[in-house]
């Protein structure tokens, strides 16, 4: 048989020296400009996802990212297999992360410990000793040169490319502060002994040479390092999710080889090999029932909250948990053809969807940044056109540059996320990043997962139908005592509910297990049958009108219906079902008056979805959905317009997580669904998630109205400095009021409460 070529390839590239959104966005336009190649470069994960032809290169795709100022490598195949989408989440490169943060931590303790002093000298008067201003520039210029150099380099490239960041502001604005008091202590008059800056606040044209800037340059460097410290530290997280889901499967398995069992890494397992599954364990890869009966419990995977019964021939999935008898399969999938390594693609897919998101600061600083720089050169233009000399309309140009270095925009999302991060944590809720606070605006639609999120995920006892003259105590008592001898999920839901309600249960005297139908035995010398009708059917024992229509019941309603008989006459039907959380409906309440419109969304059935719907007051259900579907629909609602959030809490939403807008993983839920999440909500409570989205909103407006600000005190003085009239403690305080504001209007987060 001949083989086909393939019409595409596809690579997965680690890029380095990206210091914003912007980065990415320009590595990825020049991927795409190639003939042949589809890019997407995702900021958060520094990883490319490339598609090319495949008479194309790798080398060629390293080649133009190179080109475009950046840096870029395959990361190193690891030999097990699945361990590839351990790399995607971190792996080798969670390392290398680590190491990039220790340098950026060095620099900042580096400008921090320097810039106090220079900023405290500058700003007192009476702290200038008689060679203050010499202190001043051997403690600005580590802070300067070394401190800042990852501005500097980023604004080079930057300039190579045609294109202006915020890196560009900061590394113009402190080198021309820096160089202008070089000239002035050299050159001018300010390297005199006994030069001070009085604390004066009058406005008045100077030449410059007595005046330097080395307070503004340690000051901005240090502040914007701090905020890029953080979010570096942020960052280091990203790509979890994929390492969440693959930690989640089995680690070893028992093979059977020759008539012997073998322990063995699941890496190891071939497609054709029969493997032992014990009640409790995982099932270790995808496969086929070759032998036994259990009840399988998929619902991290399917969200299927009642476990599912198997025998031979059924096919069984890799990570769910045999939670009854013991199981021989015969793997049929491993690797990277598993449901949970495609369940790592889907999410590592939808991650890379988010790639676009750029910060609020880059926006503003992409016409801000030319601006400036246009304004300053102008400046310099019209001053020494108007024959104001040299020195006066350098000047002018300088301070143009200094009032507009955004100190206090380096603090006007770092502050505003690590308040409003701090009070989300105290009240259980945990934001990831910035970019999250930017879909909380805009969410108009919820779609919440229902096994787990709006119920509580566990099979629980609801209610109780005797048959006439029967007592409910008695029921509780037999059935429970027999229920509590058995494995299965649904036995040990009637178990529990029976000790809560009656106490102590009696020991069976005699206990037997049906597969698939229930359990029999003897209880108090009463022969007690619990489960199927069909078991009671096998003893020749029918349900009376009543308890036949209760079972009906409790079916239309999607519950699960159990029937108890004794001594040869049935006796009760047990409605036993994943019971609604008592906040959801107020949850939902709370979601709609926020402008959401909610949706239920499950892998369980219609008819328990649309019961648990009208429990809780949603109106739109999407039922029996698989976890490849649950992304197509986040997708389908997008592509309708709408800003979708999403509500979940296992591994089978990590992926449409991912894919929303706003994904909000409920705490008490998978690793998998919590890394994949933008918001975590410790508590479980799904109250918890209107709290996330207001709180989120709210910090996204301190973040904004600090932005505002923070360029405002720079806009409002832009004539003044332009005109040269403008001082260096004028520029000074105005530096320092926009900081002290943007720290003080951030601190409000801390009054914010959860509703009552």
């Amino acid at each position: 048989m001949a083989t086909t070529v393939p019409d595409t390839a596809e690579v997965e590239l680690a890029i380095g020296g990206m210091t914003c959104a912007s980065c990415a966005a320009r590595i990825e336009k020049k991927l795409n400009r190639m003939e042949g190649v589809s890019a997407t470069v995702n900021y958060a994960t520094e990883k490319a996802k490339v598609t090319f032809r495949p008479d194309l290169d790798v080398a060629d795709l390293i080649a133009t990212v190179e080109a475009t100022g950046y840096t870029a490598r395959q990361p190193e195949p690891d030999s097990a297999p699945g361990a590839a989408g351990d790399d995607q989440g971190g792996g080798p490169g969670q390392e290398t992360q680590g190491d990039e943060l220790r340098p950026l931590r060095q620099r900042l303790v580096t400008a921090v410990v320097l810039a106090v002093p220079v900023i405290a000298m500058a700003m007192v008067p009476a702290w200038q000793f008689e060679y203050w201003q010499w202190l001043s520039l051997t403690l600005a210029a580590p802070v300067v040169t070394y401190a800042a150099w990852p501005f500097h380099r980023a604004a080079w490239t930057n300039a190579k490319h045609g294109a202006a960041t915020m890196d560009t502001l900061i590394s113009v604005g402190t080198l021309a502060a820096f160089l202008w008091s070089l000239w002035a202590l050299f050159f001018g008059t300010a390297g005199t002994p006994g030069m001070t800056h009085p604390f004066e606040l009058t406005i008045a044209r100077t030449d410059g040479a007595g005046n330097i800037y080395l307070e503004a340059a340690a000051g901005v460097t240090a502040f914007i390092l701090a905020g890029r410290y953080f979010e570096a530290r942020s960052k280091r997280k990203a790509g979890a999710a994929l390492r969440a889901l693959l930690q989640l499967g089995a680690k070893d398995v028992t093979v059977l080889r020759g008539g012997r069992e073998e322990q063995i890494p699941v890496g190891e397992l071939k497609v054709g090999d029969v493997f032992l599954v014990r009640p409790g364990e995982k099932i270790a890869t995808d496969g086929t029932v070759v032998e036994g009966t259990s009840a399988v419990d998929a619902s991290m995977l399917t969200g299927e909250s009642v476990p599912v019964e198997v025998g031979a021939g059924d096919a069984v999935t890799g990570a769910t948990v045999n939670a009854g008898g013991r199981l021989v399969v015969k793997a049929t999938r491993v690797g990277a053809d598993t449901q949970l390594a495609r369940m790592a693609k889907l999410v590592e897919g939808a991650q890379n969807g988010k790639a676009a998101a750029q910060r609020l600061a880059d926006k503003i600083s992409g016409v801000f940044v030319p601006v400036v720089i246009a304004l300053a050169l102008g400046t310099l233009g019209f001053w020494l056109g108007n024959g104001a000399g040299l020195t006066a309309a350098f000047t002018a140009a300088v301070a143009v540059l200094i009032i507009a270095c955004p100190c206090a925009l380096g603090l006007a999302t770092p502050t505003a996320l690590m308040v409003g991060t701090g009070r989300g944590a105290q009240l259980g809720i945990l934001i990831k990043g910035p970019e999250v606070l930017e879909s909380t605006r805009k969410v108009d639609t919820i779609v919440l997962d229902k096994t787990g999120t709006v119920t509580t995920g566990r099979m629980t006892l609801l209610a109780v139908h005797t048959a006439d003259g029967t007592d409910e105590r008695e029921v509780l008592r037999l059935a429970g005592a027999l229920e509590h001898a058995s494995e299965h999920p649904i036995a040990q839901a009637v178990a529990a509910g029976a000790a809560e309600r009656v106490g102590a249960l009696p020991t069976p005297e005699d206990f037997a297990n049906v597969p698939g139908l229930g359990v029999q035995g003897v209880v108090d010398g009463h022969a007690v049958l619990v489960g199927r009708t069909k078991l009671l059917a096998e003893w020749a024992i029918k349900l009376p009108d009543g308890l036949a229509r209760a079972k009906a019941d409790a079916e239309a309603a999607g519950r699960t219906a159990i029937a108890v008989a004794w001594d040869g006459e049935a006796r009760a039907v047990l409605e036993v079902a994943d019971a609604v959380k008592d906040t959801s409906a107020e949850a939902i309440t709370r979601l709609r008056a926020l402008g959401l419109t909610p949706i239920l969304l499950t892998g369980d059935n219609k008819a328990v979805a649309q019961a648990v719907a009208a429990e809780v007051g949603i109106d739109e259900v999407i039922a029996e959905v698989m976890p490849e579907d649950k992304v197509d629909v986040v997708k389908r609602l997008q592509n309708q317009g709408r800003s979708v959030a999403m509500v979940g809490d296992g591994v089978n939403d990590a992926a449409a997580l991912a894919q929303a807008d706003l994904g909000l993983a409920m705490g008490t839920g998978t690793d998998a669904a919590i890394e994949a999440g933008d918001l975590t909500l410790v508590r479980g409570d799904l109250r918890a998630a209107a709290d996330a989205i207001r709180l989120a909103r709210r910090t996204l407006g301190t973040i904004k109205s600090n932005l505002f600000w923070a360029f405002a005190y720079n806009v409002a003085a832009l004539p003044l400095a332009a005109a040269g009239l403008l001082n260096p403690m004028i520029a000074g305080a105005a530096m320092a009021f926009s900081s002290v504001f943007v720290v003080g209007n951030s601190l409000r987060l801390r009054g914010f409460k959860a509703a009552s």
